[in-house]
């Protein structure tokens, strides 16, 4: 992944300063706007960034050779869980992203240990031969049939079309993902899709394109629900956007509550470290400069750099086009 030129510590002059380049000022000069943390509903925990393919534009560059964030262990997530119970988070859900976690050798003891605590658990995958192998839809076909009101799937199906959705994901990707998302149908499970916004169609005909689909597999799934089909703008760092400043709430009108890092916090562990670490949000895995500490406590706390009082500043391209602008979150 291409990381941004951030100078946490520049002492430019201002109108010298590059965008994205000052956690205060933006280029013009201007304050830069940061989100607080309403409250932290939702947890994302990285189960690791292999994945059993890679695809395109994946925006942690998941692939069959990328171990950049290691796996994660049921006692790291164990540690988590029983942090946002010590400091009482009231925290709802956890979700668990990669890489593909059904490749994490520990992710079914992780389910189960962490749906017993009585979360909300959303898994994102790509329903492919991961999630298909024998064993693995044996246990979790006992763990919905424990937990069904609490363990939620959600599906990367990247458009509603075969040519599409394999144009991002690679040949033959297509109908393993279908035959996934059909086992998954049959077995009662909690399903959503995710798909995405880069195919120049208006939202409502993609939305009538994948409902078409739907029906014709009989999936359960509404896709003019928002949290049920939840189609993601892209977070391409070629292209230039606006930076967002103090002022931009009110000429967009956004609330800066509805941002990701106003109720969401995400766990990773990166490769070569004995220590998880805590980020603002899923879309910063490998950025140094945001690490807000190694335990949610820490994160809190955390002032200086990229953070004020554990308030996130938005000093990133993710920041603008992905949230403000694109009005995308990983949380539905």
């Amino acid at each position: 992944m291409n990381e941004l030129n951030l100078n946490i510590n520049s002492t430019k002059p201002l109108g010298t300063l590059n965008k994205f380049e000052h956690p205060d000022l933006t280029a013009k000069g201007e304050r830069r706007a940061t989100v607080a943390l309403h409250r932290l509903a939702t947890i994302w925990i990285n189960t690791g960034t292999l994945c059993n393919i890679e695809c395109n534009n994946c925006y942690i560059e998941s692939s069959p050779k990328n171990d950049r964030l290691s796996f994660i262990s049921t006692d790291e997530v164990c540690t988590i869980v029983d942090e946002i119970e010590q400091q009482n988070l009231g925290t709802e859900e956890v979700a668990f992203t990669g890489g593909e976690p059904f490749l994490n050798p520990y992710f079914l003891e992780i389910l189960r240990h962490v749906l017993a605590r009585g979360y909300r658990v959303l898994v994102l995958t790509n329903a492919m031969q991961p999630m298909q192998r024998k064993r693995v839809k044996s246990e979790l076909t006992d763990l919905n049939r424990s937990f069904r009101n609490l363990l939620y799937v959600r599906v990367s199906l990247d458009h509603y079309t075969q040519e599409l959705h394999e144009r991002e994901r690679g040949p033959r990707s297509w109908q393993k993902t279908v035959e996934g998302i059909d086992w998954l149908r049959q077995n009662n499970f909690n399903i959503a899709i995710a798909g995405r916004t880069c195919w120049g169609e208006d939202e409502n005909g993609s939305r009538k394109g994948y409902a078409d689909l739907i029906a014709e597999h009989n999936w359960q799934i509404d896709a003019f629900d928002p949290t049920k089909l939840i189609l993601f703008p892209e977070m391409d760092v070629s292209v230039d956007v606006p930076e967002i400043t103090t002022e931009c709430w009110n000429i967009l009108g956004v609330n800066p509550q509805d941002m990701m890092c106003a109720s969401s916090r995400m766990v990773v562990k990166r490769k070569g470290e004995d220590h998880l670490t805590i980020l603002p949000c899923t879309l910063l895995p490998y950025n140094k400069a945001f690490n807000m500490g190694k335990t949610l406590a820490e994160s809190l706390k955390k002032n200086g750099g990229m953070f004020d009082n554990g308030s996130v500043k938005l000093c990133h391209h993710n920041c603008a086009k992905f949230c403000v602008l694109g009005g995308g979150s990983c949380t539905a």
